[in-house]
């Protein structure tokens, strides 16, 4: 059996053990079993599917190869109000389960892409509640410390990725309930903008604020499931397609100092915790200040809009999509919950438009604090009950938990919380970016230079590997020099992959003589292929770049095949780490060494 202490869960830390042959995907997903009957009683999963369930996956990835599959062999697990099909749907309520034929949109992409289900996800009751105890399941206990909640209502989605039963797992977010849970468990847990992740095959707590979000174990691992996941799906009436491309992301190389807002000391609350108060302060005035300028902004806008949530007809959508069950039959859903969606039967059609009204002009004062700054970030969560506490008084410490997360789809933004630091008690403590909607791919870049400094384990630490999921056995002043042929020169579409993560330029050189260029078929971008061979006699222009050595790793992940790297000799005699095509990936391609370089080739074209 695999010792998973020694396995890397991120993406691109399970992609280079496939490479390597450490193990296959079936001796993970067996070891990952074995891990998940170790843990007791914590009632993380509704349903865990069994490895005879999984096979027809395993038998999948194998059919395909990992070359093909941006998520080969890569472990989640999805919320129970998600569907996957032939396995049952419950919401956390048994009297509301079925079972679906088809899977969801977005599962169905990500299985599409290589991801492997593990299983369904206990969760609050019907995804209301952001304290993870409103199930019948039991209260999901947080990775950390037992004692406290783990957040809801995705409680299962973000425990089960904390103590490394999934590299990644897909949540809801209606109110801050993918963010609340990735705080409590030290995560990444990502809110895209409205519409980007389809609802199709979700069951709706309200339909028109709905997102299917992201836990992950870091920002890099969160913005490849976003790449995979996004998708325009005609299925819902509420999705919309991407104002952005696949980045920019992780540091940048020209080191802009963004204007980041944070809440005016009058708006910011922690509810009695001065311990969490201590934390936020010391993370601006430590870690966001060194590289961005920081600015308090008016939060009253954003508060004001948080109110209508549980407070204005917004809840009527609640009641709307459990009508057929909560008439008939009330009794199957818990008390706390009964109480909350209840209330959404006597909100009028007038009270909805009054509160529309008053929602547009909130959202406009909100828009004018967001025009003059790069991102606001906030508290997550402004403390850490324990389940004792909430059990207690189950309303009003709830609400208090989305005191910085429920005006987020009101106002149709964009949110990433990532883990900043750590209670007393050992639960994670976090912050949340957020900005317009389309600004997602901003929020992963600021996020991900954040995370880079902060250099915290991901979830319980199970993983002995840094943030970007590189081993840190090389100092960070350890540089790769990286020869580059085609679309990564400088000016070209993808120089950006070597900039954001730090890249120096060093020089521009050629080749020895002994190599032959192709422009391979497909695109765009159009693709270059650098072969070596003895008999030639042409020398290609090229470039070298020094990357960061902690960056090497997410950078080769990135490169799809017949291209990889190996050693390119340049004119000088030296050989360095650089672009290489393999012969079988030449079928289709057009020869073009004549031209002396891929600039060349590309003015020519044009």
């Amino acid at each position: 059996m695999l010792n998973l202490d020694h396995i890397d869960l991120t993406i691109s830390g399970l992609q280079a053990h496939y490479r390597n042959g450490d193990f296959t995907p079936a001796q993970l997903v067996a070891a990952l079993n074995a891990k998940a009957d170790s843990l007791g009683d914590n009632p993380i999963w509704i349903t865990r599917l069994s490895e005879a369930q999984i096979a027809q996956y395993l038998a999948y990835i194998d059919s395909q190869g990992q070359a093909d599959l941006p998520l080969y062999g890569v472990p989640f697990a999805i919320k129970d109000n998600i569907d996957l099909a032939a396995i049952p749907t419950t919401a956390a309520c048994k009297a509301f389960e079925f079972t679906p034929d088809d899977n969801a949109t977005v599962v169905a992409q990500l299985i599409a892409a290589g991801a492997i289900p593990m299983g369904k996800t206990n969760m609050d009751q019907f995804a209301t509640g952001l304290v993870g105890v409103r199930s019948p399941w039991g209260a999901c206990r947080n990775a950390l410390n037992s004692d406290i909640i783990s957040g809801g209502s995705s409680s299962g989605s973000a425990v089960a990725v904390a103590l490394g039963l999934a590299s990644f797992s897909l949540g809801t977010d209606t109110a801050g309930s993918g963010r609340v849970p990735a705080s409590l468990n030290n995560l990444v847990g990502l809110k895209p903008s409205r519409g980007l992740l389809s609802c199709h095959g979700v069951v709706p707590a309200c339909k028109s604020l709905d997102c299917v979000s992201i836990f992950a174990l870091n920002v890099d691992d969160a913005n490849q499931v976003l790449d995979v996941a996004t998708a325009h799906d005609r299925n819902d009436p509420f999705s919309r397609k991407a104002h952005f491309a696949n980045g920019p992301r992780y540091y940048r190389a020209e080191t802009r100092r963004r204007k980041i807002g944070v809440p005016d000391k009058a708006s910011l609350e922690f509810f009695g915790s001065d311990e969490a108060e201590s934390l936020f302060n010391h993370f601006v005035a430590n870690t966001l200040s060194i590289d961005h300028d920081v600015v308090e902004v008016d939060f009253t806008p954003f508060l004001q809009a948080a109110k209508l949530l549980y407070e204005g007809p917004w809840v009527a959508e609640r009641y709307l999509a459990t009508q057929p069950l909560i008439d008939a039959n009330p009794e199957a859903l818990l008390p706390v919950i009964n109480t909350i969606i209840g209330g959404g039967k006597h909100p009028r059609a007038a009270d909805a438009f009054a509160a529309q009204y008053r929602l547009q002009a909130l959202k406009a004062a909100a828009d004018a604090v967001l025009a003059d700054v790069d991102a606001v970030i906030t508290p997550t969560n402004p403390r850490a009950y324990t389940i004792a506490e909430v059990e207690a008084d189950p309303i009003a410490l709830n609400s208090q938990m989305g005191y910085y997360t429920n005006f987020m789809n009101l106002l149709d933004y964009a949110a990433l919380a990532i883990p900043v630091g750590f209670f007393a008690n050992g639960v994670g403590f976090g912050v949340t970016l957020f900005h317009h909607a389309q600004r997602d791919k901003d929020l992963l870049s600021i996020a991900a230079q954040l995370q880079n400094r902060l250099e915290i384990p991901p979830g319980c630490g199970h993983s002995p590997f840094k943030v970007q999921g590189q081993t840190t056995s090389l100092p960070p002043s350890t540089w790769v020099d990286i020869v580059v042929c085609g679309a990564h020169l400088d000016g070209l579409p993808l120089n950006w992959q070597l900039r954001e993560r730090g890249a120096e330029f060093v020089a521009r050189t050629t080749t020895s003589d002994n190599y032959r260029l192709f422009a391979l078929p497909g695109g765009p971008p159009a693709r270059p292929a650098l072969l070596r061979d003895a008999d030639a006699s042409t020398a290609i222009e090229v470039e070298v770049w020094r990357l960061p050595a902690d960056a090497v790793g997410t950078f080769i992940a990135e490169i799809p095949a017949p291209l990889g790297i190996g050693k390119v000799e340049l004119a000088d005699g030296r050989w360095l780490s650089g672009f290489i095509c393999d012969n079988w990936g030449l079928d289709g391609a057009k020869e073009i060494s004549s031209l002396g370089g891929w600039r060349a080739y590309i003015a020519n074209a044009g």
